[in-house]
């Protein structure tokens, strides 16, 4: 009979250490629900503090359409960076008016080449020699590097990468006249080290929090993702400057 209670008593106590945990990871799970909300809520329109970057500017992908970027200049940027359709992406023939129109608002412009790993380095300069044109006016060229070749239809090596990067990068600058800014992922960074081999500027992302992945100073840095603003009807790309 006392075993009978004990071991009654210890089914007991297990259940309720089993409730208590459960309640606990219900807690946590719902802390994280409302840090989640209110991170997303608040990055809407988060901008890093001017007196610590004086020069902020904005990201307009390729496509889109509906900027004022008379109003992105009042809202405090500087500059603004066009991204330029990729070779084999979807055709962008609002570049051209979306250019010529960030040019007029007073905005310093520039324009970003989406590297992709899976092509030549030939087409992809074509593409931006004759999209872009000459002009002292504009900002240095940006690259981004975001993907990797694994997803490639045809196996291309890391040394076939860096090879193609590394041409890429030579005509768009002879063609700008000025060094290219490397916009570079964590992801590309891991798998190639592009800060270490290139020795260009670079342009890192990690929204709110400072990035450090390349393992050396950074000039730009993409510091909110999907600022929400009056701007343009889609969310954009902020960026500060480091001096």
């Amino acid at each position: 009979m006392a075993k009978s209670r004990r071991a009654s008593s210890s089914r007991r106590k297990k259940a309720g250490a089993g409730r208590w945990l459960l309640r606990l990871v219900a807690l946590v799970a719902l802390f994280g629900m409302v840090f989640a909300g209110w991170f997303w809520w608040d990055m809407r329109d988060w901008k890093p503090d001017e007196a610590a970057y004086p020069e902020q500017g904005a990201v307009i992908a390729s496509g889109a359409s509906g900027t004022r970027f008379e109003t992105l200049k009042a809202l405090g940027g500087d500059f603004v960076y066009l991204e330029l359709a990729p070779v084999g992406g979807a055709p962008d023939p609002g570049f051209a008016a979306r250019l010529k129109s960030a040019q007029a608002s007073g905005l310093k412009v520039g324009v970003i080449y989406p590297f992709d790993p899976c092509r030549r380095a030939d087409p992809q300069s074509a593409r931006f020699t004759r999209m872009v044109p000459r002009s002292g006016e504009l900002l240095p060229p940006a690259v981004a590097l975001r993907n990797v070749a694994d997803g490639c239809d045809a196996s291309v090596s890391d040394a076939a990468v860096e090879s193609e990067l590394l041409t890429l990068v030579n005509q768009i600058e002879m063609h700008a006249g000025k060094p290219a800014v490397l916009k570079l992922s964590p992801t590309f960074q891991s798998r190639y080290n592009a800060a270490r081999t290139f020795s260009r500027d670079l342009w890192l992302a990690r929204d709110r929090a400072r990035p450090d992945y390349a393992g050396r100073p950074w000039l730009l840095w993409s510091a909110n993702s999907q600022l929400v603003s009056a701007a343009s009807p889609d969310p954009i790309e902020w960026v500060v400057v480091q001096r």
